[in-house]
């Protein structure tokens, strides 16, 4: 139960930035002793993906805070992060972690069903958080990119070392994502419907 937790804590994180949970598991498992990486999965401890996936997240981290840009690299990322999401499932359901000490065997034989999975699951979460973002920036004029992308990252973050130290919180933290790009999308919904009627003719800005 706990490897299918953190390979569900790694795959939403990876829905909100596809960089941070890969770069996370390839440091752990290069530097510490905290995070062994199964074998198929090690290359994410070399020094070629370290490099990489370190200067792809420096990019995505700072153009998800420019208006306009975080539409683009959204638009990019629609493929990138559902792959990255199949990937830190498969590759976290049969990590040996602090916590973890038995890697699950739940999928042995059918090694594309968890990256199936995961993908599915980052690919929801990163549509609610394109959506939401397209919202924010409408209704703010993008104003509010640079704020929404700093808590997402963080909460990717947060997200990715929950999972991998503490699975047991995963689901609350999961919840709680659903719930806050649920509730931003709800609030930027109603502000830009509320801007359109008092824009119409005979409108005005006490429209409901």
């Amino acid at each position: 139960m706990l490897e299918i937790l953190t390979g569900a804590g790694l795959t939403t994180s990876a829905g909100l930035n596809a960089f941070i949970p890969m770069f996370a598991l390839g440091l752990l498992d290069r530097f510490t002793n905290l995070v062994n990486l199964p074998e198929a999965w090690a290359w994410f401890s070399s020094d070629v993906s370290l490099w990489v996936v370190g200067v792809l997240l420096v990019l995505e981290v700072v153009a998800d805070k420019i208006p306009g840009v975080d539409a683009m690299n959204d638009a990019v990322q629609t493929v990138v992060r559902p792959a990255a999401g199949g990937i830190t499932f498969a590759s976290g359901i049969g990590t040996e972690t602090t916590t973890v000490r038995d890697p699950d065997a739940l999928f042995a034989g059918g090694a594309w069903v968890p990256i199936a999975i995961g993908a599915a699951i980052a690919l929801v979460v990163h549509l609610a958080k394109a959506g939401t973002r397209v919202g924010a920036n409408t209704v703010t004029v993008g104003t509010a990119a640079p704020v929404l992308s700093t808590a997402e990252d963080v909460s990717a973050a947060a997200l990715t070392l929950t999972a991998l130290f503490l699975p047991v919180l995963v689901a609350v933290l999961v919840v709680a994502v659903v719930v806050g790009l649920w509730l931003l999308a709800r609030r930027f919904r109603a502000r830009r419907t509320r801007g359109r009627a008092a824009a119409a003719p005979g409108g005005s800005e006490w429209t409901a």
